[in-house]
């Protein structure tokens, strides 16, 4: 029988080494996780959600705007409707690609991750394993350079409201100094191309088109625009990072394959020529 007190010191010996064994676990755990994958993929999905939330509802607010003020005629804006309406539902679908190739994205990140592999041992990557790698880097990369053009596209309607936030400007500081009236100052819709030139009104001048500015449509409709154009550019940043992270992590694969490849090459041909200078 042994002493209460050593059975004691036993077990607190037992449960501090179990302790220090999960924490050293936990330090191995994290890290082996791929941060710059993990930023990426929260940016990528921070930037996709801006996007299509913001953008949805500043598409929404932009029609009530031309039909209240730009547009009295349906028929004259039946067609920007129906396109806005299918941009809408395409925003839907972007929602829905990107939540699940945000998670791919992820898992390929940790897959990729010398800090893995550094923890579970180094294990041999088949050719599948490589195209499906590379696979994903062509495909993002295609995303990347579509989610440019959708970055530029997006910056559009943030000009147009400018341009008439910065007519309104005018027309304020105007009224302000009692200079010149206001009235003769315009701004035409019709310019941009967004609704036909027969539309009537079309355009609107002087205090009508302050008033535009002071409603709660152009305000929201012009912010949402905004951050929808700059979740559009954390998006394209995301994708370009994705990249970068996954190729430099194959690429790093590779080199250090040959690393190994050499290691265990050099030291048999160096054998084999003491064997040689014997004979």
């Amino acid at each position: 029988m042994k002493p209460a007190m050593e059975t004691a010191a036993e077990e607190n010996t037992e449960q501090s080494q179990e302790k220090k064994g999960c924490f050293e676990c936990c330090i191995k755990c994290l890290g082996g996780v791929p941060y710059a994958s993990l930023v990426a993929t929260i940016l990528c999905f921070s930037g996709v959600a801006l996007f299509c939330g913001c953008g949805h509802v500043a598409l929404t607010g932009t029609v009530s705007i031309l039909e209240q003020h730009f547009s009295t005629n349906s028929s004259d804006h039946a067609l920007l409707s129906e396109v806005i309406q299918l941009m809408q539902y395409v925003i839907y679908g972007i929602a829905s690609f990107f939540f699940l190739y945000g998670i791919i994205l992820l898992a390929e990140g940790f897959y990729t991750t010398s800090a893995v592999k550094e923890l579970h041992g180094e294990f041999k990557t088949t050719a599948c394993g490589r195209c499906i790698s590379g696979m994903f880097v062509f495909l993002t990369y295609v995303l990347g350079v579509s989610w440019l053009g959708v970055f530029g596209f997006s910056a559009v309607p943030v000009f147009m409201f400018y341009n008439i936030w910065s007519t309104c400007e005018v027309i304020k500081s105007l009224q302000t100094n009692m200079t010149v009236s206001g009235d003769q100052i315009c701004v035409d819709v019709r310019q941009y191309g967004i609704i036909p030139w027969n539309a009537v009104p079309g355009r609107a001048c002087g205090p009508i088109l302050e008033n535009i500015c002071n409603t709660n449509e152009f305000y929201m409709s012009y912010h949402l625009f905004i951050v929808a154009c700059a979740g559009a550019g954390a998006t394209v940043i995301a994708l370009v990072g994705n990249i970068l992270h996954i190729s430099n992590e194959t690429l790093l694969s590779a080199f250090n394959k040959i690393l190994n490849t050499l290691k265990t090459v050099i030291p048999q041909i160096k054998q084999s020529d003491l064997l040689h200078l014997s004979l």
